[in-house]
């Protein structure tokens, strides 16, 4: 194992070990702003409340390109046993954000002492992706304008992928979510006595079972969509018919209008089977992120710099669209760039993201480190 290796296994377990929330990433922010200092880098603090830019400046250039870590943990108890397991109860790295910014943290000390490259980097470490809030904080607070840079390039590790390769492609890439929120008010009662009450609980039952009838009925073959119940909430007990029922869900899609079909199909079947069982329902929808389009010339460069990390054949350039939502995709809307996936491997023991088990590979460490420096060199060329 290199020294850099060592360093940035360090860094990361050491983050995993701290995780915090998003915009209450403040020892992490502190962490990266003194490796960063460390390292001769200017650093800005407090973008869009937690968030650090790191700005590199070699050679006469003004070209700028900016590369995006994101920071934040998520409220899930860790449930394995690393020796830097999570020190806060109930929030824990399960999707691999402290990798992402060791990598950036690895690539940003590797550029500012052997790189030779014209131009300016903005190593952009973001808080709150996992809510969909930090890119927008970041932009509001003037982050292009305080920052102006031509190109913006992210990147996320991906279980399902086998280890070490790169998927990307230009265009759409992944999905938007929407979250929703329906609330059922019945007339609770005794278990025994059913026919007295109004019963929320089988209302919300056969709502969950109407809601999967949207995709494969209400959408064309054309169209895609998937829309998941991820919560069922309910005020009864062991002998207690519930008065209240709440159902928390989650839909991707890859266009607009499906995204105003699904809500509006919801509302309809959530109105009807209500009325049918004499209770109220109502539905609280939000978008809450867009979907992921790549730029042509920015995907290009990506690819080139993927294959020159890891090779033509552990590179994808026309992979699948991904299901998963990414709030890089509000810097997409405003910028040029590319984001891409770094696999995590394939294997069926291999954790998704978001399980309370999942562990960011240190392997992947020298991978992304690599590629971004390589892009750098590649984007802000010595000519």
């Amino acid at each position: 194992m290199n020294e850099r290796m060592k360093q940035m296994q360090s860094w990361r377990r050491d983050i995993h070990q701290h995780p915090e929330l998003g915009f209450n990433e403040n020892r992490t922010a502190d962490k990266i702003a003194e490796l960063l200092k460390s390292f001769g880098i200017e650093v800005h603090t407090g973008v869009g409340g937690t968030g650090v830019v790191g700005v590199l400046k070699k050679g006469s250039s003004d070209k700028a390109i900016g590369l995006r870590a994101d920071m934040d943990a998520l409220p899930i108890e860790e449930m394995g046993d690393p020796d830097y397991k999570s020190v806060h109860e109930g929030v824990f790295h399960g999707c691999g954000h402290d990798g992402h910014s060791a990598m950036l943290l690895g690539a940003a000390k590797a550029l500012s002492e052997t790189g030779e490259f014209n131009g300016t980097v903005y190593f952009i470490f973001q808080p709150s992706e996992e809510n969909g809030r930090g890119a927008l904080a970041m932009m509001e607070d003037g982050l292009f304008k305080r920052f102006p840079m031509v190109a913006i390039y992210g990147l996320h590790n991906m279980p399902g992928i086998a280890f070490g390769d790169i998927a990307l492609k230009s265009g759409q890439m992944m999905t938007s979510e929407d979250n929703f929120v329906i609330e059922i008010k019945g007339k609770g009662g005794h278990a025994s006595m059913p026919h007295m009450a109004k019963d929320p609980l089988v209302t919300g039952a056969e709502i969950v079972t109407a809601l999967q009838l949207i995709i494969s009925r209400s959408l064309g073959p054309q169209e895609w969509g998937v829309l998941s119940i991820t919560e069922f909430i309910t005020d009864g007990a062991r002998n207690i018919i519930p008065s209240n029922v709440i159902i928390k869900g989650d839909v991707r899609t890859l266009d607009p209008k499906v995204q105003d079909k699904i809500e509006q199909r919801m509302r309809e079947v959530v109105a009807g089977v209500c009325a049918s069982h004499g209770v109220l329902g109502t539905v609280g929808y939000s978008y809450e992120f867009i979907a992921l389009s790549n730029s042509v010339k920015e995907t290009d460069a990506a690819a080139k710099a993927a294959i020159a990390v890891v090779g033509q054949e552990h590179v994808d350039e026309n992979c699948v669209i991904c299901p998963c939502s990414e709030d890089f995709a509000q810097f997409l809307r405003q910028l040029p760039g590319c984001f891409v996936l770094l696999g995590a491997g394939d294997d069926d023991d291999q954790p998704p993201l978001h399980n309370p088990y999942y562990d960011y590979q240190d392997g992947l460490l020298e991978i992304g480190a690599s590629y971004w420096s390589c892009l750098v060199h590649q984007q802000l060329a010595v000519k």
